[in-house]
Parts: C-alpha cells; sequence; structure tokens
C-alpha cells in the first residue's frame, strides 16, 4: 500500500496565506527553496481539488518558473463542478467520491500520493483516516490581522507522533508527523 502524505504551509497562528503579504511572506530562504525544489523531484501522485488546480494552472500560463515540474507531474483533480478537462497533460478529473478514489488509489498506484493545497480534500482525507504522514511548514509570523484560509478550522481532532524536523535558515520549521483522528479528548471516555 503506498503512503499519502499531506503537505501544508503556515504562519505560526495557522493561516495559510495573508492579505498583502508576497507569496511564502517573503520568507522563502535559499536553503527552504533549496529543499522545497529538491523534495518536488521525487516521484508522487498529486491530488488537489478544482480551486488549487485553477490557481496553479493560472501560474502555468502566466510562466511562472518553476512550473514545468508541477505542470508534468501526474496529478488528480478532484472536482463536482469543473466540466472542463485539465489542460495539463498528466492530470485527470475526478467527480466521484475523492474518499473511495483515495482509498482505491493507496491500494494500487505505484507511487506515493501527495496533497498540495486544497484544505478541504486535506481535511476530508484525514477525517477518513486515510493520511499516513502530514508535514508542515510553520514561518515565523503571526498573521491575526491579515491572516486568511485557516488551516485548522473543521479539522477533527488529531494527535500528532513528531517523526523529524528540521529548521531552515530563514527561520521556518518543517514539522513531520503521523497523524491518530481521535474521538475525542485522550482519557475521555
Amino acid at each position: 500500500m503506498t503512503e499519502l502524505t499531506v503537505d501544508v504551509i503556515t504562519s505560526l497562528d495557522g493561516f495559510g496565506a495573508a492579505h498583502e503579504w508576497p507569496g511564502l511572506w517573503g520568507m522563502g530562504s535559499p536553503d527552504y527553496l533549496a529543499w522545497l525544489d529538491e523534495d518536488s523531484q521525487a516521484e508522487h501522485v498529486l491530488l488537489m481539488g478544482a480551486t488549487t488546480y485553477r490557481l496553479f494552472a493560472q501560474f502555468a500560463e502566466s510562466g511562472e518558473p518553476g512550473m514545468e515540474d508541477l505542470t508534468s507531474r501526474r496529478a488528480i483533480v478532484f472536482s463536482h463542478t469543473m466540466e472542463e478537462p485539465p489542460t495539463w497533460p498528466n492530470a485527470t478529473l475526478v467527480s466521484d467520491d475523492a474518499i473511495e478514489t483515495v482509498r482505491t488509489l493507496k491500494q494500487e498506484s505505484e507511487l506515493p500520493l501527495r496533497t498540495i493545497g486544497s484544505l478541504s480534500l486535506c481535511r476530508s482525507l484525514l477525517a477518513a483516516g486515510l493520511v499516513d504522514r502530514y508535514r508542515v511548514v510553520v514561518f515565523p509570523v503571526v498573521n491575526g490581522a491579515t491572516g486568511y484560509d485557516r488551516i485548522y478550522d473543521g479539522w477533527p481532532d488529531v494527535r500528532l507522533e513528531l517523526v523529524s524536523s528540521r529548521t531552515f535558515d530563514g527561520g521556518q520549521q518543517l514539522l513531520e508527523y503521523v497523524p491518530t483522528v481521535l474521538d475525542g479528548p485522550p482519557g475521555v471516555s
């Protein structure tokens, strides 16, 4: 069975982005960017929702650097509303139930599965117990006044077992966990 990894970037207070802040909060240190580039080269299948796909497709169409690897990779786009097929050569549109599709992919895929963006998809996959690894890069910034895309709203309670960590030169923290979805707070029956 192949593994599913959910990757998230966040501010310290749990936001995925902030109004008028640049991408990566303007804190893409050289060693973080080198790790990101190296990590993205590992063979895997991308899972994403339609909103994330459309955003990255816009980046690709505008000639944003570094998009060639992303758009050439095998990707599965989950959507019940998207009608046009994805324009990426190796992307497939799936309107079937994402949980059941990913459950089957975990059994049949030879390549690891990874999400990119798509917070509601990540939340659903985690709640269904399909996530094997949860990786988060915490950027050293608080976006209390300007933050949006709260990452953890609506997520189930989850215990996280830390399996690796790394601090980048820019102060970003990479934390990799094995998640366990909880039925309720520990010790409460």
